[in-house]
């Protein structure tokens, strides 16, 4: 007797098939357009090959490229795959190894026989990309024995993979995916067939090197990257939208606007010129005047502290390798008798400010009444970040975060988490961002604390971002399982910048754990010991990474009241220089951040070179200007001048220059 599956759909009608039968045939029974359409199924929440048959009854729901997450995942996947078998086509003995989806696109690792890949062998590859997708081969998913595919390998010389595999978990289906002759170790899912992509909607972009499972000890690969899309409509966009980055790269502004430089004397570490200094200092008093108005109190902590406070926090089994290590004492190589010994004898510098925010909370005795307790920190960290992961003022090893802690009673928490909401929203507006989305990342595998203690957090957080009116899909709401730190559940904010990327600055953190691995304690109403409840947040991340965003989401034109030279006073003749000095001195005194131009050079010359500088206003003034007590107003962008007395002048731009929270 046939053995029959019970097959659930959306809508909540059933269908009775067969053993054997496949998501693709209950497409095909609904109906032609579907059958065309769909690209993969989703079987009980797994997204799965379309002619992979059921293995029980199952719930069903079929995936077009109308679902764009899953069509873009499964695409770029498949991409890799057709760049592996280009490559080993194009250059036999070429060993593979991993090849993801990624963001954007997806890459592959190679050990290549003779020499390692470069950007010039891009357009071969492309090309048989194309000649594989047009062969429209059929991607067959099949489960292997673990030695069988170890001896496949083994046998085509694919050292990397017949490793791989042996140390796969011992209980793991084994999949290969065999497309026409060539063969794949892969979990998948994948698409019907090499066909179903779009050969016009990918670009491979770049030669990388990376070693083998990401240790430097290992052999060096050539990684391929790629760009993959589902249409030529899509690739088009993201490579104008790369083009656009690229004239708006946060290193080639700030060295044209001489705000920073990096060099290996100090890697991962940034040096800030003045004018870079002051856009930072600017930044810095507007944070620190919003904080202040929202009742932290700021505070500065220790950069060293002892490697048994990161223990007993759990920071140190976590991040151990990642934190800069020093001897509480350095040893005396002559004397025999002074060893250094034992992880309790190292400090460290901190990457976080936690442990010692809540080492300042344990302070003293604390009272119900005093919370809840908002602690800042403008806190200089350092992580010792991978050479390859650096990027520009963007990621690095030294940082500043506006971070700060609150600690608060259980009956506060959704006041505080809707209260920060309120404060990030506003300061994202103020620095031009109007668009951001708020993400819930939810228990991760490895964790510390019970079920019970995380179902708590994570409904607390539901709960605040409801009373903050912030839960609908206007703020893109998304909940990310597995995504939350290991002691906490946390809300993400994504915010969108000028082209369209996404960047996540902001956070908060709902936090049981540490309270009770530091002993902070307050005395209840009911003058019994209680644990505090311990929010960790951040609306910038860090400062270097977030001027870096805003250097990128303006290009450099910043708004007038961020901008390190707000005005530049450029004469035409030199007979001028004694009035536009007058007018740099007036500008400054009416606190307008105001340097003077009085070179022999013409004025047209003038005007590229602060145009390039990226100053809002620039001030132009001759021998007319001087006589009349005038200015000619010049923006940045702009061919037109206004011509004003310069008290008027220096009123407008005034108002212009104020920051937003000063401004009423």
């Amino acid at each position: 007797m046939t053995q029959m599956f019970r097959i659930t759909l959306p809508d909540g009608s059933h269908r009775e098939v067969p053993a054997g039968t496949t998501p693709a045939d209950i497409a095909a029974a609904i109906g032609p357009g579907l059958a065309k359409a769909a690209i993969a199924a989703r079987v009980d929440g797994e997204v799965r090959d379309i002619a992979r048959p059921f293995e029980g009854d199952a719930q069903l729901a079929l995936i077009t490229a109308k679902d764009e997450a899953d069509a873009l995942e499964l695409a770029r996947h498949d991409f890799a795959h057709v760049l592996a078998e280009a490559v080993q086509t194009l250059f036999p003995g070429t060993q593979i190894t991993f090849g993801p989806a990624t963001d954007d696109g997806f890459y592959y690792d190679f050990a290549p026989k003779d020499r390692p890949f470069t950007d010039e062998d891009l357009p071969a590859i492309e090309a048989e990309m194309r000649r594989v997708i047009a062969r429209d081969e059929t991607l067959v998913r099949e489960v292997w024995e673990r030695d069988a595919v170890r001896d496949y390998f083994a046998a085509a010389g694919e050292t990397f993979k017949a490793d791989w595999v042996m140390e796969l978990p011992a209980d793991q289906t084994i999949t290969m995916y065999r497309s026409g002759g060539w063969m794949d170790l892969c979990r998948g899912p994948h698409l019907a067939s090499t066909g179903k992509l779009d050969p016009n909607a990918f670009k491979l972009t770049r030669v990388s090197g990376a070693y083998w499972r990401g240790d430097q000890k290992n052999a060096m690969l050539s990684r391929i990257y790629g760009t993959g899309w589902l249409n030529k409509k899509q690739l088009d966009a993201h490579l104008l939208r790369l083009e656009e980055a690229a004239k708006r790269d946060h290193r080639r502004i700030g060295q044209d606007m001489d705000l920073f430089h990096l060099q290996s004397e100090a890697q991962g570490s940034v040096f800030w010129h003045p004018n870079g200094y002051l856009l930072w200092r600017q930044l810095e008093a507007y944070m620190r005047r919003r904080l202040d108005a929202a009742g932290y109190r700021e505070v500065k902590t220790p950069q060293l502290m002892d490697a048994r406070q990161w223990e007993a926090s759990g920071h140190w089994g976590k991040y151990r390798e990642n934190m800069f290590v020093v001897p509480d004492e350095v040893p005396n190589t002559e004397d025999e008798g002074a060893i250094f010994t034992g992880e309790g004898d190292l400090m460290a510098l901190k990457p976080m400010n936690c442990p010692a925010h809540v080492l300042i909370f344990r302070q003293g005795i604390k009272s119900y009444r005093d919370l809840p307790m908002r602690l800042a920190e403008f806190g200089c960290c350092h992580r010792n970040e991978p050479h390859g992961a650096l990027h520009g003022i963007m990621r690095v090893r030294q940082f500043t975060q506006d971070d700060a802690h609150i600690f608060c009673r259980e009956d506060q928490i959704v006041d505080e988490v809707r209260l920060f909401c309120d404060l990030l929203d506003v300061v994202y507006k103020d620095l031009g961002f109007e668009s951001y989305a708020i993400k819930l990342a939810l228990r991760p595998e490895k964790r510390f604390g019970s079920d019970a203690m995380w179902d708590k957090a994570e409904q607390n957080l539901r709960d605040a971002v409801r009373a903050a009116g912030r839960a609908g899909p206007e703020y893109g709401w998304q909940e990310l399982p597995g995504e939350g730190a290991f002691y906490s559940p946390k809300l993400e904010f994504h915010l969108t910048d000028a082209i369209g990327r996404t960047w996540q600055c902001g956070t908060i953190q709902l936090d049981y754990v540490l309270p009770e691995r530091l002993d902070a304690s307050y005395v209840g109403e009911d003058g019994e010991r209680h644990r505090p409840v311990m929010l960790h947040r951040a609306i910038l991340g860090t400062f270097e990474r977030f001027l870096g965003i805003l250097i990128e989401h303006h290009a450099g034109r910043f708004p007038m009241w961020l901008a390190p030279v707000q005005a530049v006073v450029a004469t035409i003749v030199s007979d001028a220089d004694g009035y536009a000095a007058d007018v740099v001195a007036r500008l400054t005194a009416a606190g307008i951040r105001a340097d003077g131009d009085a070179r022999n050079e013409k004025i047209n010359y003038k005007v590229r070179e602060h145009s390039l500088a990226k100053v809002p206003v620039l001030l132009v003034v001759g021998k007319r200007e001087a006589d009349e007590g005038t200015v000619a107003i010049r923006r940045l962008g702009s061919q037109a001048q206004t011509v004003m007395p310069l008290a008027d002048a220096i009123a407008m731009l005034r108002a212009e220059a104020r920051a937003p929270d000063l401004a009423s």
